[in-house]
């Protein structure tokens, strides 16, 4: 008898050893699947540089050995800079805002900013004429926009989400019928502008990195590092804010104070690509639903970086493919919002809520 009470304890202890030895609380669930990640994650990156550098030397007008062939690189690479931008920008604020509104289906694009910036540009075409919508521009315009767009963020959606009106649906709906508004009295001075007027309003508000202006550079790009490194560090934090207001708060973190500040670096990270590309509703939300898949992981940490080799990929991709096979320089947006909306809508299918 004890002889058999001897054998169950030491097969006890064993299972338990085993059973210990396999369990993990890293941020996957296994080496493999880690093993997993980072090959896909360099693999990404690897392609998008590719593509890059097929952006800058393939077909080239050019001779490499002619003198005019540097210049035309530089061009070049200010759309890839305009791309990278926008790519930093997109991926980490979309991120971000589904993690602390903890829903993987709305995106910060929904909430007004195309539609405010499309109301700069058409206000001051229709009220200041074309003379001065033309001259509105360089690093002064920039900053308007920039400044505007990111306070009216933080006043209406900074309220509504940390107030006592906090509420996620009352946000979205309030962000649908403010971007609603404004594009409706957008679309209604647009159609009293003549047609010369007209086309070159569209130009503009046409989303494409043709739109960049390399004066906006030094100023957007070490505010784009600035934030995007404070969003790497704030990473362990965003982990517990997307586990919701209850949780987050039961483990010690000040939720309406972490909410606040991760919007307020969304509507800068959003203003900046609004400002610098024009629109690009639908961009984010591609690049965050093929992260969360490819990374097979919660921690953000490892999120992010996934995001923004998707994101980078994405764009230069997008824009080698159309460019260089198709032929198709103006559509690169369109096909892009394209397959984003159409994920958008197998998402909201899938899931059957916002």
């Amino acid at each position: 008898m004890n002889q058999l009470v001897y054998e169950k304890r030491e097969r006890i202890k064993i299972g338990s050893r085993l059973h210990t030895k396999t369990r993990s609380s890293g941020a996957f669930r296994s080496k493999k699947e880690e093993k997993r990640y980072w090959i896909l994650l360099i693999t990404l990156f690897v392609f998008g540089i590719f593509a890059s550098y097929g952006l800058l030397v393939y077909n080239n007008p050019v001779p490499i050995d002619s003198p005019s062939f540097i210049p035309v690189v530089k061009r070049r690479m200010m759309a890839i800079v305009s791309m990278i931008i926008a790519a930093v920008c997109q991926s980490l604020s979309t991120v971000t805002f589904q993690s602390i509104t903890n829903n993987k289906v709305i995106t910060p694009s929904l909430l007004g900013f195309e539609a405010l910036y499309s109301a700069i540009h058409t206000s001051t075409m229709f009220f200041f004429g074309v003379t001065t919508f033309l001259k509105f521009s360089g690093v002064g315009s920039f900053l308007f926009q920039v400044t505007a767009m990111v306070l009216m963020c933080i006043i209406l959606y900074g309220w509504l989400l940390s107030g006592k009106y906090g509420d996620l649906q009352l946000t979205l709906l309030v962000g649908v019928i403010l971007g609603t508004g404004l594009r409706s009295l957008s679309t209604f001075m647009r159609r009293l502008l003549t047609p010369s007027e007209f086309d070159i309003l569209q130009a503009k508000l046409f989303g494409s990195v043709n739109n960049a202006d390399s004066a906006y550079f030094p100023i957007a790009i070490p505010i784009v590092i600035v934030v995007g490194a404070i969003l790497l560090i704030y990473s362990k934090k965003l982990n517990i804010l997307s586990l919701g207001k209850d949780v987050s708060t039961s483990l010690g973190v000040n939720h309406q104070f972490g909410v606040i500040f991760a919007l307020i670096l969304v509507s800068i990270l959003m203003a900046i690509s609004t400002a610098l590309v024009g629109p690009l509703t639908f961009y984010g939300f591609l690049v965050a639903t093929l992260s969360y898949q490819a990374a097979a992981t919660y921690d953000h940490r490892y999120i992010f970086p996934m995001a923004l080799a998707i994101g980078f990929l994405i764009i230069t991709g997008a824009y080698f493919l159309m460019y260089h096979v198709f032929n198709a320089q103006g559509v690169v947006s369109i096909i892009i919002e394209m397959f984003g909306g159409l994920i958008f809508l197998i998402a909201i299918l899938r899931k059957g809520t916002l």
